[in-house]
């Protein structure tokens, strides 16, 4: 993991190969909420500072919902692609983005993962999609957890963490304290369950909602409640 600097803006990184992963945060006040001119303006400059042909994004809808990335934007959570210089992201600001990463059939993957979509399996369904359309090895899978409220702060009801420990996959591991729920913790359960190997799992350790090593956006805690950060993957064309 590195610190890459844009103009004044921060990402953190990650690079595999051919493969780049970046986690943008909210420095200089960089927001990428696509439903804003500021935000749509923000994602043709990170196209033209990566060289990328297109940026690939979903209308978000906390589903379950996974898509091969066809250049529509659709209703839905998770992309998928294997073309080179197309980036495929998902937007940010308490719930977990997580990229998948398939090193040996270059396929990649960005999943919007919030409390529902952990609940409904939505890291789990992607690996899935990956290996029936794609030829996906789990060996051959590397997952990246971004910046997302922790389970140090994310407060839920005490009915919500009963529906998740009521799933059989969740029945077996404490993903709760004092009424606080780690979705992080789901996703890692989702990614063991799927036999993705513990040292292919690469985690931030960043929270959004009190970390104070960088600046991010928290919906629960950040005065910019239409502030979103922006986690992105690409296949360079080398």
């Amino acid at each position: 993991m590195e610190i890459e600097t844009l103009n004044n803006y921060k990402f953190i990184k990650f690079k595999i190969d051919n493969v780049v992963i970046l986690f943008s945060t909210a420095s200089g006040g960089l927001n990428f909420n696509c439903h804003t001119d500021e935000g749509l303006v923000n994602l043709e400059k990170i196209k033209t500072a990566y060289n990328l042909e297109s940026i690939g994004y979903l209308n978000q809808i906390h589903s379950d919902l996974v898509f091969d990335f066809d250049g529509n934007i659709k209703d839905g959570d998770a992309l998928i692609t294997n073309k080179k210089n197309r980036a495929i992201g998902v937007f940010t600001a308490d719930c977990v983005p997580v990229i998948l990463v398939d090193s040996s059939r270059k396929v990649i993957a960005a999943i919007h993962s919030g409390w529902k979509g952990t609940n409904d399996l939505i890291v789990s369904k992607t690996i899935e999609r990956m290996q029936e359309t794609y030829g996906s090895l789990t060996k051959n899978i590397s997952a990246y957890i971004g910046p997302h409220i922790g389970g140090c702060c994310y407060e839920v009801s005490k009915e919500l963490i009963e529906e998740f420990t009521s799933k059989d996959i969740y029945s077996n591991i404490k993903i709760s304290i004092n009424n606080k729920l780690d979705l992080e913790k789901c996703i890692i359960t989702q990614l063991n369950a799927k036999g993705i190997k513990k040292d292919n799992i690469k985690i931030t350790n960043i929270c959004t909602s009190c970390s104070k090593k960088y600046e991010l956006y928290s919906y629960r805690n950040s005065e910019n409640k239409q502030g979103r950060m922006f986690s992105f993957v690409y296949l360079k064309d080398i």
